[in-house]
């Protein structure tokens, strides 16, 4: 047999052996990732959790230390996650629209609706609607909506990280800078949104290994610790992210300090955080595109509890009752995040508005939001 010839049998064996050999199945496109999603629905819950301790914080110096040690990672973490899906964020027509109507309207409809209803539960019948003046949890809208507007100045220069961390540094000097949109936190959180956008997936899979989730354990009793010492030694306002190093009392060159100090902690607690998120498929992970609904709607919940006296007997105050509030506030933000609770409130969530736009804007954009579907 000529060499040719057995050149040509093998090529044609060797193929014929790669076509019976079992093929990878490539992944659906458009899959959720399980792992975002159970991440956004237990920052969510800490969320909720973070709100319902707040009054329980007069007098139970265990308590304040839990509040100042959730709020330290639990937003930020959220934040990254947003920043790591705008990552395709492009300022395109499709994109545009669904930045409209997923950010500006919900932000539009949740100001006016909190404003009315806290006129009630504040006894404030002449609190006037601003829409320049983010109240309660609308802030978040309005951040999102700055920050997502820049994504495309971000990914073009070239140190990012370091220049959102000296205008966050810079932003703690500037008591001047007011209460319009909030600008204030949208500044300083502005470096937690800019690292997600420099994530890669390699860099989550770096914090789901096994040595950083038995890290993580030492890290957050670690946290902890420190939390309960500094409780009656420092204003845990400094992890809000919305007030000036002035407006805290302290001297100018606090701000700037305290925001790479702020930053460093947080980031460490993110990865911790992350760090315990399963990556498989959960009963709670389907919950996680709803995290927005949970969001916005328990604030009304959060807010009349205090008017409707919930906190008043002296029970609530005690292990017993600050467990039941705390479970009674996860309960609440997981039924919140529910396809029937969802299916309710689309049409001001994630409203169509097909009639709004011109034909040629290229349809809503595809991109995976970090705090909706």
């Amino acid at each position: 047999m000529s060499e040719d010839t057995l050149r040509m049998r093998a090529v044609t064996t060797g193929g014929e052996a790669e076509r019976r050999a079992p093929q990878p199945v490539p992944e659906p496109a458009g899959r959720r990732d399980a792992f975002f999603d159970n991440a956004k629905y237990l920052a969510i819950v800490l969320v909720a959790i973070g709100h319902a301790w707040e009054p329980l914080r007069d007098g139970s110096r265990a308590a304040d230390a839990l509040y100042m040690v959730v709020y330290s990672f639990h937003m930020p973490a959220f934040i990254v996650i947003s920043g790591y899906f705008s990552r395709s964020f492009d300022a395109g027509p499709g994109r545009i629209r669904r930045l409209v109507t997923g950010l500006a309207v919900p932000y539009v409809v949740f100001e006016t609706a909190y404003t009315l209803f806290t006129r009630w539960t504040d006894q404030e019948p002449d609190r006037p609607v601003s829409l320049l003046d983010p109240l309660y949890l609308t802030w978040f809208l309005a951040a999102l909506f700055i920050w997502r507007l820049t994504t495309p100045i971000w990914q073009l220069v070239r140190w990012p990280l370091p220049i959102a961390l000296v205008v966050a540094m810079l932003a703690t000097l500037s008591p001047s800078i007011g209460n319009d949109l909030d600008l204030q936190r949208t500044l300083q959180f502005l470096p937690y949104f800019v690292l997600g956008l420099l994530l890669r997936p390699d860099h989550f899979h770096r914090v789901r290994r096994r040595a950083a989730r038995i890290l993580a354990v030492p890290v957050f009793a670690g946290a902890l610790a420190v939390a309960y010492w500094a409780v009656p030694r420092m204003s845990g306002a400094w992890f809000y992210h919305r007030d000036s190093a002035e407006e805290l009392a302290a001297p100018s060159w606090y701000g700037p300090v305290m925001t790479l100090t702020t930053f460093g902690c947080s980031l460490a607690l993110v990865a911790c955080f992350l760090a315990w998120v399963p990556g498989r498929r959960t009963w709670f992970t389907a919950l996680g595109a709803g995290t927005l609904y949970g969001y916005l709607l328990h604030g009304f919940v959060a807010q009349g509890s205090k008017f409707w006296g919930w906190y008043e007997p002296a029970w609530v105050h005690r292990p017993l009752g600050e467990i039941l509030v705390t479970v009674a506030a996860a309960v609440l933000v997981t039924a919140l995040c529910t396809p029937p609770v969802r299916r309710v409130f689309r049409w001001v969530m994630e409203p169509d508005m097909a009639w709004a736009f011109r034909r040629n804007t290229g349809g809503r954009a595809r991109e995976q939001s970090a705090v909706r579907a």
